[in-house]
C-alpha cells in the first residue's frame, strides 16, 4: 500500500455515501465525548515545556563560554520541537474553543519563541489537511527539493532532479536544515497574502532573531556560537522531521482528478505509529495521525480512544487502516523515497 496511488480511475463515491460514512463516525466520536476541551492536560503539558525552556536558558547563562553548551543546544532542540507541537495544537483550536486566545498563543509560541510565522505555517498546514498527499494541492509534497511520486520524478527540474537521485540517503541530512528553512520561509512569506498581519509578525520575528542570535554571540565566542546554532538548529530539524515524516510519507499519493470522499482521503493517506507513552510524548499525539486528520480540533489525550473507535469503524467499511512502529514507519518512508526516485537514476 505504501507504494500505491489513489488515481482518477477509482470509481467516485456517491455524495450520499460520502456524507453518511463520515457522519456516522463523527456521531460515535461525539457520543463518546472525545471532542471536549482538556484544559488541565494542556496546562500541565505547556507548563512542563515552559519550565524546560526556562531551565535551558538558565543553564545557558550559567555555563557561559563553554563547549558544554552543546549539550544545552541539544536539549533546547527537543524543547523547540515540543514548542512546535504546542503551536500545532493551538493552530487547530485543540486548546481553546475560541479563535482569539488560540491566535495569541500561536503568535507567542511560533513567532516569538520559535522564529516561525504562525500565519504562514497555519495557511500551509490547512491546505495540507484539506488535501493530504495530493500531488498538486498538498504543499507538503511539492517537489521543491524532494520528489514524492514517480510522476514528480519524471517531471523534476533543478535541485529536485539532482537530489532526487539519492533522496533516501539524503533525507535525514536535509532535515538538519529544516529549522532554518522554516525561519527563512517565514520571513519570505511576510510579503505574501497568506500572512494577514505582516507588520506584527515581522516585528515578532525580528525580536526573536535579535534575542536568539544576540544572546548566543554575546555569551559564546564566535566558533562556539556557530557550533551551538548548528547543533541546536540541526537537531531541531531532525526532531520535526522525525515527528511529521512517519505520518504520510510513503503512503498513497492522490493523483490529479481523483476524488475520494473525506473519510477515505484522510485514512488512506495517513498511518498511525504505535509505541506507547514514549512515542505519544515524542510525537505530541501525532502518532494518531488518522484520527487527527479526521478530527483536527480533537484534544491530544482523546486521540487514543478515538483510534479504537475509528479503526473498528474502518474495519466495518473495509477501509484499509495502517498502523506500524516508529522505526518501521521511517523504513517505509525511506523505501518509498528510494523507489519513486528511480526514474532519476535512469531506471524504469
Amino acid at each position: 500500500m505504501a507504494d500505491s496511488a489513489i488515481s482518477s480511475d477509482v470509481p467516485r463515491t456517491r455524495e450520499r455515501e460520502k456524507g453518511s460514512d463520515f457522519s456516522e463516525l463523527s456521531r460515535r466520536i461525539t457520543e463518546a465525548g472525545l471532542l471536549r476541551r482538556r484544559p488541565l492536560y494542556y496546562t500541565v503539558r505547556f507548563g512542563t515545556v515552559a519550565l524546560a525552556l526556562t531551565g535551558c536558558v538558565a543553564a545557558f547563562l550559567v555555563l557561559g563560554d563553554s563547549w558544554i553548551q552543546l549539550i544545552v543546544a541539544a536539549a533546547l532542540a527537543v524543547v523547540f520541537g515540543q514548542l512546535g507541537l504546542a503551536a500545532h495544537d493551538l493552530a487547530h483550536r485543540q486548546v481553546f474553543s475560541r479563535r482569539r486566545p488560540g491566535e495569541i498563543g500561536g503568535l507567542l509560541v511560533a513567532d516569538v519563541l520559535l522564529g516561525m510565522s504562525y500565519g504562514w505555517w497555519m495557511n500551509k498546514h490547512t491546505r495540507h489537511h484539506a488535501n493530504p498527499n495530493h500531488e498538486k494541492k498538498d504543499p507538503d509534497v511539492a517537489p521543491d527539493i524532494i520528489v514524492w511520486s514517480r510522476r514528480q520524478a519524471k517531471q523534476a527540474k533543478g535541485p529536485a532532479r539532482f537530489i532526487g537521485k539519492h533522496q533516501a540517503a539524503l533525507f535525514f541530512p536535509l532535515l538538519t536544515l529544516e529549522g532554518l528553512n522554516l525561519s527563512f520561509s517565514s520571513l519570505r512569506a511576510l510579503r505574501s497574502p497568506s500572512v494577514k498581519r505582516p507588520v506584527l509578525e515581522g516585528t515578532l520575528l525580528v525580536a526573536h532573531f535579535a534575542v536568539y542570535f544576540g544572546g548566543v554571540f554575546l555569551v559564546l565566542s564566535p566558533g562556539r556560537a556557530l557550533a551551538f546554532v548548528a547543533v541546536h538548529q540541526g537537531l531541531f530539524g531532525i526532531y520535526l522531521g522525525s515527528v511529521f515524516a512517519p505520518n504520510h510519507k510513503g503512503m498513497p499519493m492522490i493523483e490529479e482528478g481523483a476524488e475520494p470522499d473525506f473519510l477515505r482521503r484522510q485514512v488512506l493517506t495517513s498511518r498511525n505509529v504505535d509505541g506507547g507513552a514514549f512515542v505519544e510524548a515524542f510525537m505530541g499525539g501525532l502518532n494518531h495521525q488518522i484520527e487527527h486528520h479526521l478530527f483536527p480540533s480533537m484534544p491530544t489525550p482523546a486521540l487514543g480512544r478515538a483510534q479504537v473507535i475509528t479503526e473498528r469503524y474502518c474495519a466495518e467499511l473495509g477501509i484499509p487502516y495502517r498502523r506500524t512502529g516508529l522505526i518501521s514507519s521511517h523504513r517505509e518512508a525511506l523505501r518509498h523515497l528510494r523507489r519513486v526516485g528511480e526514474p532519476l537514476r535512469g531506471k524504469r
